[in-house]
């Protein structure tokens, strides 16, 4: 009986380790190889829209952090008369957590832009058309699908922003109601 208890508990352990190993194959977030992305941003960071390229430049497990910066040009019209393209960059800083194509992600960034104002001069009494520098930072917080190997991107996130006393203004500006989507290619 103790020569047939040895072949059989054997058995058991070679099956059980087998078994184990792909067990833990099936829990293990997947190593992203496709770690760039370009994609087109409505909303969000960028606050009407951008064309962002996006990079993992770390992965630890189910821990991904990337960066992306943008570009993007605002029509700014005063008084119907003469129109004028403002630049628009938008920086953000994210963390994705999760495994294979599904992620919470987390960021913050800073949005700098032109923006153009009018100002009375006291001394000559007119109207004076300034452009000045303006920033924003955005929040982000949403969900993100990337496949590991690349392909299709896609994500949706609400990000408020902190308007930033600049510009001529005073004090802080919280605006809530933000959100983004974007659609790309990771590669």
């Amino acid at each position: 009986m103790n020569s047939l208890f040895k072949p059989v508990l054997i058995g058991f352990f070679l099956v059980f380790l087998t078994l184990s190993q792909f067990t833990f194959a099936q829990t293990e977030p997947d190593t992203f190889t496709a770690k760039n992305a370009i994609y087109l941003e409505l909303g969000g960071s960028s606050g009407r829209y951008a064309i962002n390229y996006n990079k993992i430049f770390h992965q630890k497990g189910k821990l991904k952090l990337n960066a992306s910066a943008g570009f993007s040009m605002w029509r700014d019209q005063i008084n119907n008369f003469k129109t004028i393209w403002l630049p628009v960059i938008p920086l953000e800083v994210s963390a994705l957590y999760g495994k294979s194509n599904h992620h919470l992600e987390l960021g913050f960034g800073v949005t700098s832009y032109l923006s153009r104002t009018l100002d009375f001069n006291s001394e000559s009494l007119e109207l004076e058309d300034k452009v000045v520098f303006d920033a924003f930072i955005p929040l982000r917080v949403g969900y993100r699908y990337q496949k590991p190997e690349g392909g299709f991107f896609f994500r949706v996130g609400y990000t408020p922003i902190f308007i930033l006393p600049t510009g001529g203004r005073e004090g802080w500006i919280f605006e809530p109601r933000f959100a983004g989507v974007s659609f790309g290619k990771s590669f």
